[in-house]
C-alpha cells in the first residue's frame, strides 16, 4: 500500500506538469488579452506595450511559461492582475469557501444518492422504480443555473426561508447557525446532479450484484435480507460509485463556479468566472491547477477506497 501510495504520487508529478503546459498555452491561444483590456478602448500602441510590460505579457509564451514554472516551484503564484496581490492570497481567502460547499454538497450527494439507488433496485413496487427513474433523469437534465434561480425564487423570496446569497449575514460571521443556513441552498443544488447521476450507478450496480452466485448462496445459508443486502451485496455495488465519486471530485469545483455566481457565493467557482472576465491570468492558472489537483488527489483516493470497500483488491 505505501509503495503504491508513493509512486501514484510521483506519477501526479508529470501529469500536472503536462495539464500546466497545456493549460498555459490554451491561455495565450484565447482572442484578446488583458494589455487592451485593462489599458482601455482609447489606449495606443505605446500604452498597450507599457501595459504588457508591466503584466509581464510581453515576453514569448515559453518565456512566460518558465518563469511561471520558476515562480510555482519557488512558492510564488504570480500577482493577479486585477487584485493587485498574490495570488495565494486572492486564492487563500476564497478556497476554504470552496472547499466548504464542495463538502457539504459531497455528504448530501451521497447520504442521498446510495439509499435512491438502493430503494429502486430492491424494491418490488413498480410504481416507486419509474418515480426513481424519472427523478434521476430530471436531476441530471435540469441546468444548474436554472435549478438555483428557482431555489432562490422559491425560497428566498417566496418562502423567505433561505437567505438570498453570501456566505453570512452582516454581523453574524462567526456564527455556525447562519453559515450552515446560508450553505443549504448552494450545497443543495449543487448536489443535486450528483445526486440522481450516483443513483442511476448505485442502482445498476446493485441488480447486477444480486443476481449473483454468492448472493444466492448468502440466502440459501438462511441470511436475512438485509444482512445479504449490508454484508454482502451492498459493499461491492459501492466499487464503481468509489471510482464515480473520485473521479468527478474534482470536477465539483467546475459545477461550484455557475452555483457560486447565482448565490454570490465568494468562493474558487465565482474567483474563476470573475478571472476570466478580466482575463487574469495568474489567477485562471492557480484556480485550473488547484482544479486538477484536486482530481489527481481525488482519483488518488478511490483507488486506496477501493481496498477499504472491497478486501479482495490489494494494491502494491
Amino acid at each position: 500500500m505505501n509503495r503504491y501510495f508513493i509512486r501514484r504520487t510521483l506519477l501526479a508529478i508529470p501529469t500536472l506538469l503536462v495539464i500546466s503546459v497545456l493549460l498555459f498555452g490554451l491561455l495565450q491561444l484565447a482572442p484578446g488579452g488583458p494589455a487592451a483590456l485593462y489599458a482601455g478602448p482609447d489606449a495606443g500602441p505605446e500604452d498597450l506595450e507599457r501595459i504588457s510590460r508591466l503584466l509581464g505579457t510581453d515576453q514569448p509564451p515559453p518565456i512566460q511559461y518558465i518563469r511561471w514554472l520558476g515562480g510555482v516551484l519557488r512558492g510564488d503564484w504570480g500577482i493577479s492582475f486585477r487584485y493587485r496581490e498574490p495570488v495565494v492570497s486572492v486564492l487563500a481567502g476564497r478556497l476554504p469557501n470552496t472547499v466548504q460547499l464542495m463538502a457539504a454538497a459531497l455528504v448530501i450527494a451521497l447520504v442521498l444518492a446510495v439509499p435512491f439507488g438502493v430503494i429502486s433496485a430492491v424494491s418490488r413496487w413498480r410504481v416507486i422504480q419509474y418515480l426513481a427513474s424519472v427523478a434521476a433523469m430530471l436531476g441530471v437534465s435540469i441546468p444548474t443555473f436554472w435549478l438555483g434561480m428557482m431555489v432562490l425564487l422559491v425560497f428566498s423570496v417566496k418562502l423567505r426561508i433561505l437567505p438570498s446569497g453570501g456566505i453570512a449575514t452582516i454581523g453574524l460571521e462567526y456564527d455556525p447557525v447562519d453559515r450552515l443556513v446560508h450553505l443549504i441552498g448552494p450545497a443543495s443544488v449543487l448536489a443535486t446532479m450528483y445526486i440522481a447521476a450516483w443513483s442511476r450507478y448505485v442502482r445498476s450496480s446493485l441488480l447486477e450484484v444480486l443476481h449473483q452466485d454468492y448472493i444466492r448462496l448468502a440466502r440459501a445459508k438462511g441470511l436475512s435480507e438485509w444482512a445479504v443486502l449490508t454484508r454482502h451485496a451492498l459493499r461491492n455495488a459501492l466499487l464503481p460509485l468509489v471510482t464515480l465519486v473520485g473521479l468527478q471530485g474534482g470536477s465539483l469545483v467546475g459545477g461550484a463556479m455557475i452555483t457560486e455566481v447565482v448565490f454570490a457565493w465568494p468562493g474558487m467557482g465565482r474567483l474563476l468566472a470573475e478571472a476570466l472576465a478580466s482575463r487574469d491570468y495568474p489567477v485562471l492558472m492557480a484556480a485550473f491547477m488547484t482544479m486538477a489537483v484536486l482530481t489527481v488527489i481525488g482519483n488518488l483516493l478511490a483507488d486506496l477506497a477501493y481496498g477499504w470497500v472491497d478486501p479482495r483488491i490489494r494494491l502494491s
